[in-house]
């Protein structure tokens, strides 16, 4: 199991990365979660999963967990940081 810290960055909101973070998720076989202030939303549950990151109201400026655990555990995380930093969505 693999776990990374990203703080959010993007001032939009979190729709979009939302919907990328599922979508991304869905190309590993890992299992992958963002955990948020002690809550847990499994990535791979789209569309619920987009709900429930929503409802979660993450804000720029605080800090997100992404957590893998599987056979690519270590691609899938490093995949997801390459992307949402590239898109300034993180730090």
């Amino acid at each position: 199991m693999i776990k990374k810290q990203f703080t959010i960055i993007k001032e939009t909101g979190f729709a979009r990365p939302a919907t990328l973070l599922v979508s991304l998720s869905h190309r590993f076989t890992s299992d992958i979660f963002l955990k948020y202030r002690g809550k847990t939303v499994n990535l791979k549950h789209s569309p619920k999963s987009i709900m429930d990151i929503m409802d979660l109201g993450i804000n720029p400026g605080t800090q997100i967990y992404i957590q893998a655990d599987g056979a690519d555990e270590a691609q899938a995380i490093q995949y997801i940081k390459d992307y949402l930093i590239k898109r300034d969505y993180v730090q």
